[in-house]
């Protein structure tokens, strides 16, 4: 950085240069300049902005409607509740900002006494030792706790709309944080006169970045680009693609033992993100602990849909994709049953093939595992927030219009469920900073998203999710009438993740005990929707809990009497998981019996498309 560079020289007279010298002024004036032509570029940008359906952008009226509503009626009931309320927070508010004025006109540059809780967006120190940074702070504090107090005290409203009002005064309150404003953060100011005005113009140069890169649409960008290539550095499990279709592409892995167990192992990855997830590293890769367990893996490498996928329905994936894939590994290995994995989305899909097949006394999978895996919506936890009319009609009228629902939509929502951490968190570092994104493998994943066709996701959304016909009414599918939880009859194992904000353990807890099968497993590992399944055994950083039996009246009554392990769970799934693959055979390699290796994992569907 050039400030950097020139404020580390020496003037002649062998002392530091003037800050405040002609140099700093020379600098400061070129990085104006820079400043002025990264903001046309950031005009032009914002004005080719694509067009988008409003109701992907927030919350339906009817929801603040409702919120007022509410609220007038409580204030009409119960006045004095409300004035109280209202008293307090003034009372607190206006307490504080007498005592740092206090501080102030005492000329003793101490803040006044701070009794507010510890929060990681203020961990600079200014923000303590400060008397204006940290005025700014306890009143933000103050003022956003009068905020949830309220919302969360407000009746009138049923559970899911609770629970939405909830969500997205959050997300307010989140937003007017003074970390995410430059007057307000003294970090970046502090950057900000260091540098000569450097971090700011690369800050820019970051802002215009992602904002082109989204089409006028702001998203940031999480990982270094350019740090991983996938196929290169990550996603490098040796093996072939053996099959392909129009909506997905057949990985078999290649052998790294003599001999294998005999029942070939499918695993169908979620296809809102791609595969590669559980291919990350070769230390963290699931894909590889299982080859190296001497089991024969074929993985569903999902295409990412354009416009020429907008018929595809969810029927669709499931004969053309899960049951298309057991019947080429039974074809390619010789065997008459697979073991079958599901993860997320995946996850619920595999449920309802399950109830599919049981119903077409269809043998092919001999058991099921589910990685963090929602098939019962009745309480669809932090997700619910989004699973409302005005949402799901905006999907269905953009995805109309577009034959699919673009990645950008799905990532941001993703995103804004742990906004602090996945939006405000980096967006403070890139654009008020001027750092660059971090080489991080697991964020690079994460943004890397795909598309979603049109009819599948509004038909997944309406009746599996707000509908929960396979948990309740009966889910129609391919010809056969009224399937449900309960005709699922192979044995399963379930895993899920503690603190998953995507599917809850607890829901996911009880999408198994619907099952109709005998035999059920749960294990509930530590961390959340990726880290809780990402957990190889060597990093020997997240526990798990197991309980012998799965019976029991609630998730609650199972974790109580459940007993912690230290450690991945991987290990002990693979014990469950091997008296039902049968016996060792000789190590298959990919391909044969009339399907020859077309091109070498990862293959082309996870690549991006060349623009």
């Amino acid at each position: 950085m050039s400030g950097s560079d020139d404020g580390n020289e020496m003037s002649r007279d062998g002392n530091p240069p003037d800050p405040a010298g002609p140099a700093a002024l020379e600098r400061l004036n070129e990085n104006l300049l820079r400043i002025d032509a990264l903001t046309k570029r950031l005009v032009t940008a914002l004005a080719s902005r694509r067009k988008s359906d409003p109701g992907l952008q927030g919350p339906g009226a009817e929801l603040y409607a409702k919120a007022m509503a509410a609220y007038w009626t409580e204030m009409a009931n119960n006045p004095g509740k409300l004035i109280e309320r209202q008293v307090g927070y003034w009372g607190q508010a206006l307490r504080h900002a007498i005592e740092a004025q206090t501080a102030l006109v005492s000329g003793k540059p101490i803040p006044a006494p701070d009794n507010q809780p510890k929060d990681r967006r203020f961990a600079n120190p200014l923000w303590q030792e400060h008397p204006y940074y940290n005025f700014l702070k306890q009143q933000y504090q103050i003022s956003a706790a009068a905020i949830r107090d309220t919302v969360h005290e407000l009746g009138g409203l049923d559970a899911a709309d609770k629970r939405r009002v909830e969500f997205f005064s959050q997300q307010i309150v989140d937003l007017f944080a003074p970390t995410n404003f430059l007057a307000t953060n003294p970090e970046a100011m502090q950057r900000a006169v260091e540098t000569e005005g450097e971090s700011l113009v690369k800050g820019l140069e970051n802002l215009v970045r992602d904002i082109e890169a989204n089409h006028g649409d702001w998203l940031v960008t999480l990982s270094d680009p350019d740090a991983f290539k996938v196929g290169g550095n990550i996603a490098t499990t040796e093996g072939s693609v053996v099959y392909r279709n129009r909506l997905f592409e057949l990985i078999q892995y290649a052998p790294t033992t003599d001999k294998v167990r005999a029942t070939p192992i499918v695993l169908f990855p979620p296809w809102i993100n791609k595969f590669y997830i559980l291919d990350l590293k070769p230390q963290n890769s699931l894909i590889k602990w299982i080859v190296d367990r001497g089991y024969t893996l074929f993985v569903a490498s999902w295409v990412n849909p354009e416009r020429e996928h907008a018929d595809v329905t969810l029927s669709d994936y499931i004969e053309s994709g899960f049951l298309e894939a057991v019947e080429t590994v039974k074809a390619i290995t010789g065997q008459s049953q697979v073991n079958a994995i599901g993860y997320c989305i995946a996850g619920t899909t595999l449920s309802a093939t399950l109830a599919l097949m049981a119903r077409r006394k269809d043998r092919s999978i001999k058991s099921a595992t589910f990685f963090t895996t929602l098939a019962d919506f009745e309480d669809p936890g932090e997700m619910g927030v989004f699973l409302d009319d005005d949402f799901v009609a905006g999907i269905e009228r953009e995805s109309a219009a577009k034959g699919y629902l673009d990645k950008f939509f799905m990532g941001r929502t993703f995103s804004y469920m742990r906004s602090n951490d996945l939006v405000y968190g980096p967006a403070i570092k890139s654009y008020m900073l001027g750092e660059a994104p971090p080489a991080f493998d697991l964020l690079h994943w994460n943004g890397d998203g795909t598309n979603l066709p049109g009819p599948m996701v509004t038909e997944y959304l309406r009746r599996l999710c707000i509908g929960n016909e396979l948990a309740t009414t009966g889910f129609d599918l391919l010809e056969q009438k009224g399937l449900t939880l309960g005709d699922i009859d192979v044995p399963l194992c379930a895993i899920a993740a503690e603190t998953d904000h995507i599917a809850h353990w607890r829901g996911a807890w009880r999408t198994v005990d619907r099952m109709g099968a005998k035999d059920k497993t749960f294990i509930l590992s530590q961390s959340g929707h990726i880290a809780g399944i990402v957990n190889p055994p060597s990093k020997k950083k997240y526990g798990h809990y197991a309980n012998d039996a799965f019976a029991a009246e609630s998730p609650e009554a199972w974790h109580a009497s459940a007993t912690f392990h230290e450690g991945s769970w991987w290990p002990r799934w693979e014990e469950w998981l091997r008296p039902r693959s049968g016996r060792e055979v000789a190590a298959r390699a990919p391909g044969g019996n009339g399907y020859d290796p077309i091109e070498p994992a990862p293959g082309s569907y996870v690549l991006p498309k060349a623009s």
